[in-house]
């Protein structure tokens, strides 16, 4: 079977604030928590922002969290040992399963009940989880603003994102964009997850990594690469011929793809 479908995005954010529930007050009263939450390890500075330009952007719906990553990480799997910080790792067995109850749990399905409502209407799904990153990591400069997360395997999301790096190297020569660059885009994370629940033909899924040093500066220094990425944001136009799915490039980007 082969047919052309339009595509609805949907977009997340993952580690959008860096608040904590007041019942976990006590495990952030430190000196030296209190510093890690306002930092890259409580949050992603400047996320939440740029995925709600998306959403305004595509008319899409946003699913995102506020609460700090240092409580539990949205973007790992249970049975990853950085699901749990240095500060809630020494929880008890029980603390641990009321965590992932109240806040990981209810997250994730969430985004799935969104994704099954869309594949429910004949529509697969674009995803685009939205992150920012440390420009030095453990001592190391990252000389990249901005990454493009995605599964190689995967021939519509290996098109997605490169018909999306070749319009912002047209558009933006000076952003340095690089595909599955900072991190793997089949290295343990939400999407990588999701991939694996739903088929290609149903489900793409693109991390977008966009280096903090921008939000750290200024709204105006953080507004470029974000409008960067919106302008040059490839269509939602699949083709399928029963087995995988691809980019028709017959369209061009459009509102409303909720």
């Amino acid at each position: 079977m082969t047919g052309f479908v339009d595509a609805s995005f949907l977009v997340t954010c993952e580690h959008g604030g860096n608040t904590v529930p007041p019942a976990y007050d006590e495990l952030f009263k430190s000196a030296g928590a209190r510093a890690d939450l306002r930092s890259h390890r409580g949050y992603d500075p400047g996320a939440l922002a740029a995925a709600e330009q998306f959403q305004q952007h595509l008319g899409a719906e946003l699913i995102a969290s506020t609460t700090t990553r240092l409580l539990v990480d949205l973007n790992r799997s249970i049975d990853n040992a950085e699901l749990f910080s240095k500060y809630t790792r020494h929880l008890s067995p029980h603390e641990q399963t009321e965590l992932l109850a109240a806040h990981y749990h209810p997250y994730r399905q969430r985004t799935v009940a969104a994704i099954d409502q869309q594949l429910a209407e004949s529509r697969p799904v674009i995803h685009l989880s939205v992150h920012t990153f440390t420009p030095r990591f453990k001592g190391v400069w990252r000389h990249i603003d901005v990454g493009l997360l995605f599964d190689p395997g995967r021939n519509c999301e290996v098109e997605f994102c490169e018909q999306w790096r070749q319009r912002l190297a047209s558009s933006s020569p000076s952003l340095r964009v690089r595909p599955n660059e900072p991190y793997k885009g089949v290295d343990d994370g939400f999407t990588a997850a999701l991939r694996r629940q739903y088929a290609a033909r149903d489900y793409v899924g693109v991390e977008i990594e966009i280096n903090n040093r921008f939000a750290k500066r200024s709204l105006n220094a953080f507004a470029k690469p974000v409008i960067a990425l919106l302008q040059t944001l490839p269509h939602r136009t699949l083709t399928f011929d029963g087995s995988d799915t691809h980019l028709s490039r017959s369209r061009r980007p459009g509102k409303g793809g909720g």
